[in-house]
């Protein structure tokens, strides 16, 4: 950092201008009550925010650990820090800031596994949460099953007390609680999979029986899993915006958030061991999450992909930039409204309609930076839940599949690694290598492609690679994306 600023800390913290909103509590008396893994972006954005609220409130159960599974820089950047932080919530014109304290300390999970597991089996330790994206669960996005041939499984099997999974982890803390004769705590999943909470515990299941089979009751009748449904949108920082954020605060902060003001959290209310009040600052404790769940994944999620994959095929590099090209922002309104919206189960009193159209205004929102490339990583454990689940009840219905076809291709167009001008795309996937392989046998050819990465059974399965309608729908929007390019082949969609 090449500021001249003081750096945010706790020291910092009296200097901060009167708007700038900050902790109200003493944060040397918080207590541990729960533990994060995944300490992105999207955590501290959102599920860290609320929790701010309930400490603000003066419940001072519910302090944070957070815990890095894989790389040193979110610790790096905010242990100078006290582990604050400043949330900017950005509209078009308009910026709010906010330093969350809520962060009492911060682990690198391979640095030191044991530290994170005696962190986790600590008493006051009622909640484990996590955002580790969909790869982190090591599983088969297809089916939902625990992927035991995944390295990291490999890994753990052989080294149980120096676990790198998250259901290692879990693991390793629920025996650690065990043999000292504490209640389990209860595991909350906050990433974009269907039926999140009974999905972890599936795998948990699987892994348990391979790994402590002593252990298999407790993880499959004694641990909750409730379910939860997450947005909002929290793109990449950038520089730009740490010079933003100093500018505001006249102190440096290493890795603030820059968020949108929409915010929505649904949980399945399952926690024996007790919670924060999230409700009392917005989230929605209901008993069933999965249409909630099922509504935001195929309308946001999947909306959002064929965006991302259309977007950056033209030459868009942020989801606003994207949104400005109309003929792209119409095929994303009809592919909400005339594919996704008629196979859903909505809430109850959910009014879809405006649901559709502030997902249309966020997607324009031009104070966010929203990078569509970012969007496009880990496609190959996106596509079964955001799109393929879709398509596969449009063909049940024998109803016509045009737009979400486009999206399958536009993403099969992005994983062969070349854009449109010959340029290198930078595919970030956990299959990037498999999937680059079969698309450079495939040569560029729609006809040849198509059936190259419908061969990968993790994705598409067994049934949609011998359904002829699908499999003609992709071949024919891929032919041309290939033959004509992305924005010509989406000017093509007819409206309505």
């Amino acid at each position: 950092m090449t500021s001249s600023k003081p750096r945010l800390s706790n020291k910092s913290l009296a200097a901060l201008s009167s708007q700038v909103v900050r902790p109200t509590y003493d944060r040397a008396n918080i207590q541990t009550g729960l533990v994060h893994l995944g300490l992105g972006a999207f955590h501290r954005a959102h599920q860290a925010a609320y929790t701010e609220q309930a400490l603000n409130a003066g419940d001072h159960r519910w302090g944070i650990v957070g815990a890095s599974l894989r790389a040193a820089d979110t610790r790096d950047a905010l242990a100078p820090q006290d582990g604050l932080y400043t949330v900017a919530v950005r509209d078009t014109d308009h910026t709010d800031y906010q330093v969350v304290g809520a962060l009492k300390s911060l682990h690198v999970a391979p640095e030191d596994p044991a530290a994170l597991i005696k962190t986790m089996a600590q008493d006051s330790v009622k909640i484990v949460s996590l955002t580790v994206t969909e790869k982190g669960y090591c599983h088969d996005p297809a089916t939902g099953d625990l992927n035991v041939a995944h390295p990291d499984i490999q890994h753990d099997l052989a080294h149980p007390d120096q676990p790198r999974s998250v259901v290692g982890f879990l693991l390793a803390a629920l025996a650690e609680r065990q043999r000292q004769g504490l209640t389990p705590f209860t595991i909350m999943t906050c990433d974009n999979l269907p039926a999140n909470g009974h999905t972890l515990q599936g795998v948990m299941t699987q892994f348990t029986q391979l790994a402590r089979k002593d252990l298999l009751s407790l993880v499959s009748q004694d641990v909750a899993f409730p379910s939860t449904m997450v947005d909002r949108i929290v793109p990449a920082t950038t520089d730009a915006d740490r010079d933003l954020v100093a500018q505001a605060l006249g102190v440096t902060d290493a890795w603030p958030i820059m968020t949108e003001p929409f915010t929505q959290w649904v949980i399945e209310d399952h926690f024996p061991q007790g919670r924060p009040d999230w409700g009392a600052f917005g989230a929605e404790l209901v008993k069933d999450v999965l249409p909630y769940e099922t509504m935001k994944l195929r309308l946001l999620n999947g909306s959002h992909s064929t965006l991302a994959y259309l977007g950056y095929l033209s030459g868009y590099e942020t989801v606003a930039e994207a949104m400005a090209d109309t003929a792209l922002a119409g095929l994303i309104e009809d592919l909400m409204v005339k594919e996704i919206t008629p196979v859903l189960t909505l809430p109850q009193g959910a009014d879809v309609g405006a649901y559709r159209r502030s997902l249309l205004t966020r997607f324009h929102n031009t104070a966010l930076r929203h990078r569509t490339w970012q969007i496009a990583m880990d496609g190959s454990q996106k596509l079964p839940q955001r799109l393929l689940s879709t398509i596969r009840e449009r063909l049940a219905a024998h109803a016509p599949i045009d737009r979400l076809a486009l999206g399958v291709a536009a993403w099969m167009r992005y994983v062969t690694g070349v854009d449109e001008k010959g340029q290198p795309i930078d595919v970030r996937d956990p299959m990037a290598a498999e999937l680059r392989r079969r698309a450079d046998q495939a040569d560029l050819n729609a006809q040849q492609l198509v059936p190259a990465l419908l061969g990968v059974e993790a994705i598409f399965g067994k049934d949609l690679p011998a359904h002829p309608a699908f499999v003609a729908a992709v071949t024919q929007a891929l032919d041309g994306l290939i033959s004509k390019g992305a924005r010509a082949s989406v000017a093509a969609m007819p409206r309505g």
